[in-house]
């Protein structure tokens, strides 16, 4: 188990030089699983940034994500996702991220990163091995042929060396099982098996990551209030990580909206907005694409092609530190501000538009519409509330 055991050597390593009290870099909590950390700046203000090492662990780096729109910030992390070889290993990302924070903040690099880029070349070398930490904890598991029988010597041995791999493995899962639904604990079971067929098939580092992201921003929806309390629910299209059907809710019982979904339900059976999500490997570097399948809507922020006027889903506006969960609540509060209505039950819009049978929203169509608002909003600016197009 040489991976296994060097990264937790190194995780160990980078707490000690960088421990939750030190004056510009803060190791806040840290396993084989997750690091989470703080840059202090200059000016004393804190910024959270995370790492999720994967089970890919590391032929690819750790997909890194922080909580901020700041440009430099961001700009480390996406270095961060484009290393190869040595610089994969988690003391050197946190050797790359800290010397990089300096430097695009004008700020002299602490003492301390020199002492830790001493010890990380004292300490062995990962390339040792071709395995990632999956493959080792697999190789590691207990034999089934009873003919093959451990020493009572070995079998100790090979306890110890698993023994707090295992301890953070169980205390991640009984964390899950306790803060999701069964629905959502269920869901969550058949990703991690969607991911593992996903990943071996897409091998490509942007894949990898995009696909590790959308894995912790759907096991933070199965453990979210809001998904358990089914304000919305969420479906992947065809087992893809990369295409969701989002059905969402009214949370304001009192707006016309709420009303309209109500006769909807009546009506057609269903009582709620039908999103379709779509991402891209650049994912969450570049926005996901979100339109309205149905029904038909009117209202401020809502395209005639079905598309969102919304200036976060734009390039510009995008920031990597937006989690789904939030874009959705964002969404669904952006409907209710921009009096958002089903057409069909809106009496200021005509019925035989209402009533026409062949009125629906297409892809095509709301690509079409956002370019075209995109494209608007570039010349003029970004206001509130937008006219009916955005």
């Amino acid at each position: 188990m040489a991976c296994l055991q060097i990264l937790k050597q190194q995780i160990r390593t980078i707490e000690s030089v960088f421990p939750k009290n030190h004056e510009r870099f803060q190791i806040i909590s840290a396993s084989v699983d997750e690091l989470n950390c703080i840059f202090v700046d200059k000016d004393g203000k804190k910024y959270e940034i995370n790492a999720s090492i994967t089970e890919t662990y590391p032929m690819t780096p750790p997909v890194w994500f922080a909580e901020t729109d700041d440009f430099r910030i961001l700009n480390v992390v996406k270095i961060l996702s484009d290393t190869t070889g040595d610089d994969n290993h988690i003391i050197k990302q946190v050797e790359i991220l800290l010397r990089e924070l300096c430097r695009l903040n004008s700020i002299p690099e602490p003492a301390d990163l020199e002492r830790l880029k001493i010890i990380s070349n004292s300490l062995p070398s990962e390339a040792s091995t071709s395995k990632t930490v999956a493959e080792e904890v697999a190789d590691e598991a207990p034999a089934k042929d009873e003919s093959d029988v451990n020493t009572e010597d070995e079998a100790s041995e090979h306890d110890d060396d698993l023994d707090d791999f295992e301890e953070e493995v169980n205390t991640e899962k009984i964390k899950t099982d306790e803060e999701m639904s069964s629905e959502g604990l269920a869901a969550w079971r058949r990703l991690q098996q969607i991911r593992m067929k996903y990943t071996s098939k897409n091998g490509s580092s942007g894949i990898i990551q995009a696909t590790d992201r959308l894995m912790k921003e759907l096991r933070d929806i199965y453990r979210s209030d809001s998904f358990k309390n089914k304000i919305y629910t969420i479906e992947l299209v065809n087992d893809s990580l990369y295409r969701w059907n989002v059905g969402i809710k009214s949370t304001d019982p009192d707006s016309p909206l709420t009303k309209d979904l109500e006769l909807l339900k009546k009506r057609e059976g269903k009582d709620f907005i039908l999103l379709q999500i779509l991402f891209s490997d650049m994912f969450p570097f570049e926005p996901p694409f979100v339109r309205i399948v149905h029904p038909i809507m009117s209202g401020d922020f809502v395209t005639s092609g079905g598309a969102l006027c919304m200036e976060l889903l734009t390039k510009q506006g995008w920031s990597s530190a937006f989690t789904m969960e939030a874009l959705i609540m964002q969404i669904l509060a952006t409907m209710l501000k921009g009096h958002a209505r089903v057409w069909q039950f809106d009496e200021t819009k005509s019925l035989s538009s209402s009533n026409n049978p062949n009125l629906r929203y297409t892809l095509y169509d709301a690509v079409l519409s956002f370019d075209s608002l995109e494209k608007k909003h570039q010349e003029r600016g970004w206001h509130t509330p937008p006219n009916n197009e955005g």
